[in-house]
């Protein structure tokens, strides 16, 4: 196989610890597997704004452009509060996001069943819980203009935030979810607010349009986005794909996250168009933030990032075997008792970040007979 280029982007706060469990594992791979990645790294965040001026270089960005994927830990701290809106640590998020054209943002929400009992909702709620939330990421109202605080006298001022979709960005991530849908259990819930939103009815209308003419075969559902988010917590199992627009999503996933017991668990990938010559763009990353409070104390939970990375191996890489085999040694670590801070009972073993890590390089050893 040829070398795939991966551009890895740590970030802030705990964003460098996770991402060195996860470089660990791909040199793993690259021992073990006889595979081959070039890898890059380069700052991105608050810590790229102090060293370079910005939260992402233009030579950064070019470098994204360039990669086969793009491996993103975590960014932001209260230290950066007051930084300009354009060069804060979130603006590099929603630039690599825009310019790669990553508009399929696929959070998975899956329950292992060693971590059920860390779920806040009943075992028999979550047991076997597994859902995929596949969130617009580059329009909407993160993207709309105009956008932002004017004047209207000395005493008030006036904040605009604009929410926006065309057809084609609501088209093409109905296309992803109905494809999606019919790799799990052929069911896509589209959650919007028709009820009070233009975009809301506009999105309904287009979701309905493309199931019409193209995907019969996959059963469709609409919700309005605040009984979704009930529902998440009333009865998460009715779910199997959820489609939604930018804000929406990520509002639910957050939900979605707390069902499994911990954002520390939740992967991502944001997925772009995929171009005449079969390459797409694409971003992995963990769902949970920089977490400024934990840095530097070996508490945070690196299984997040591992499984994005994971998840990198499936949809860059087409590498559906060595994906499952990280899976799995995930999933016999948690079986073994070991815990990260954030997941534990109070009953379980609990580890360091560094030792979580650890534990998952042996049980891939042990699984790959290494």
């Amino acid at each position: 196989m040829s070398n795939k280029k991966i551009l890895v982007l740590p970030g802030d706060g705990i964003g460098n610890e996770v991402m060195a469990e996860v470089l660990k594992i791909i040199d793993w791979l690259s021992k073990t597997r006889s595979m081959s990645f070039e890898i890059s790294e380069r700052l991105v965040g608050g810590t790229a704004y102090d060293k370079e001026g910005d939260s992402i270089s233009d030579e950064t960005m070019q470098e994204a452009l360039d990669a086969d994927a793009v491996l993103f830990g975590a960014v932001g701290g209260p230290q950066w509060d007051n930084v300009e809106r354009e060069k804060r640590p979130e603006a590099a998020l929603l630039r690599l996001r825009k310019e790669l054209d990553l508009f399929a943002n696929l959070r998975p929400a899956v329950v292992f069943d060693a971590l059920a009992e860390a779920s806040p909702l009943k075992l028999n709620l979550v047991k076997g819980l597994d859902i995929l939330i596949l969130r617009e990421l580059t329009s909407g109202v993160y993207f709309g203009q105009p956008r932002g605080v004017s004047k209207i006298n000395d005493d008030e001022e006036k904040a605009i935030d604009t929410q926006s979709y065309t057809t084609s960005e609501i088209t093409r991530i109905t296309r992803v979810a109905f494809d999606l849908a019919k790799l799990r259990d052929n069911k896509v819930t589209s959650v919007e607010k028709s009820n009070v939103m233009e975009t809301g009815m506009f999105w309904k209308n287009t979701v309905s349009n493309i199931h019409q003419k193209e995907f019969q075969d996959v059963e469709l559902f609409h919700m309005l986005a605040d009984n979704c988010a009930m529902q998440l917590v009333r009865n998460p199992k009715q779910f199997d794909v959820i489609l939604t627009d930018n804000l929406f999503g990520d509002l639910l996933s957050d939900i979605a996250a707390m069902l499994t017991g911990s954002l520390g668990m939740l992967p991502s990938a944001s997925l772009g168009p995929i171009a005449e010559n079969g390459s797409r763009a694409a971003m992995y990353e963990p769902v949970h933030g920089s977490a400024p409070d934990i840095a530097g104390q070996g508490k945070a939970n690196p299984l997040a990032m591992i499984m994005s990375f994971a998840m990198m191996l499936k949809y860059s890489f087409n590498m559906q075997e060595d994906s499952v085999l990280v899976e799995n040694a995930v999933q016999a670590v948690l079986s073994k008792g070991l815990r990260t801070a954030d997941i534990s009972d109070g009953a379980d073993k609990i580890v360091s970040t560094q030792d979580m890590g650890k534990a998952v390089i042996e049980e891939l050893n042990n699984l790959s007979g290494s």
